[in-house]
């Protein structure tokens, strides 16, 4: 089977400041990793244990983007290529294969009820087992 299991699930907070205080010193969650854009932090990764994460942004209001507190869901897989063309053989639409900021390869699909659903296989340089910072263009 491809898929390993749940990566992390993305929420967006108003004040990413707060929500890492509730994560990090109230629940003990320890802070992977940040995304960085422009010099300024907009989100976090949280390492929930296990190999799975949170995945913290700021919210994002003027783009009508991020609308609820749940943005989407991550499945790590073993095999990004042999997963989606399973999904294409499907009938489902998945985007193309690309490298993350995280250094993880990626592609998105969208599960019928319209949760998005990011695919994700982790390689040797993935900040998930280094810790390494995301810049983001």
């Amino acid at each position: 089977m491809s898929v390993k299991r749940l990566a992390h699930v993305c929420i967006v907070a108003k004040d990413l400041d707060a929500a890492e205080r509730f994560y990090v010193e109230g629940l003990g969650l320890r802070r992977a990793f940040s995304f960085i854009r422009g010099g300024k932090r907009i989100g976090f990764y949280l390492d929930a244990g296990g190999g799975n994460f949170i995945e913290i942004f700021e919210r994002q209001s003027a783009s009508g983007r991020n609308e609820g507190p749940m943005v989407h869901m991550c499945i790590e897989v073993e095999d990004l290529a042999a997963v989606a063309a399973r999904l294409e053989k499907a009938g489902y639409t998945i985007s193309d294969r690309k490298l993350g900021a995280d250094k993880s390869w990626q592609a998105w699909t969208t599960a019928p009820d319209g949760v998005r659903i990011e695919l994700q296989q982790y390689t040797p340089e993935s900040s998930q087992f280094t810790g390494t910072d995301c810049v983001l263009g």
